[in-house]
């Protein structure tokens, strides 16, 4: 059956249906036989088109291709994500600013500017999420590990590059609008930043 569908509608059902985005290889080798580059670029034109003016949107993000929602219903659904959605500590902001900000770092690094031990688990909660990843290793005593962000960091935030990235005073408001508590006191939760203070929720 699935011979009998036609590209674009297999491409948008693979794109609605998939939680990655997906890259133009991918939606090339789904056709049989494969499409052509000009051909695909026909295709999501068309998609793109069908899509206009709905709460869904189909966008190209450093990942490759996905349905994301658009900013004005992104708004309105917010509150039905929010028993759903992860939350993350001060902590975590905070680790995550640094990264973001001054990358690429090392952990040593990160303990420096927030003056406090950074648990594993902060490094594997940001990595779980996909936010950060290592990249190398400092030429240094211990060959320790340098962290950056990723490009899901940049799709989830809705950014195209890195210097997309607001002041950090309003890094909060872009991560978790309307969604601030204090946080739990404990030597990781001490307060390096104002705009990092915050329990947060991301959707």
């Amino acid at each position: 059956m699935s011979d009998k569908l036609t590209p674009d509608a297999l491409i948008e059902a693979a794109l609605l249906t998939q939680t990655e985005p997906l890259s133009e290889k991918n939606m090339r080798e789904l056709c049989s036989p494969s499409l052509s580059q000009d051909k695909l670029i026909d295709v999501l034109a068309q998609l793109k088109l069908r899509w206009h003016n709905r709460a869904l949107q189909l966008v190209h993000t450093h990942e490759g291709w996905r349905f994301q929602i658009a900013q004005a219903a992104f708004e309105r659904l917010g509150s039905l994500q929010e028993q759903r959605t992860p939350r993350y500590s001060r902590a975590v902001m905070e680790t995550l600013a640094i990264i973001a900000y001054q990358q690429p770092v090392t952990r040593g690094d990160i303990e420096s500017i927030r003056g406090v031990a950074v648990s594993q688990n902060i490094m594997q909660t940001l990595q779980d999420r996909g936010w950060i990843e290592i990249i190398g290793q400092r030429d240094s005593v211990g060959k320790p590990a340098l962290w950056a962000t990723t490009a899901a960091f940049l799709t989830d935030l809705r950014l195209d590059s890195l210097e997309d990235l607001p002041p950090l005073t309003e890094l909060g408001d872009l991560v978790l609008p309307d969604l601030i508590e204090p946080a739990p006191s404990g030597e990781e939760d001490e307060a390096l930043s104002e705009e990092a203070q915050a329990t947060v929720s991301i959707h």
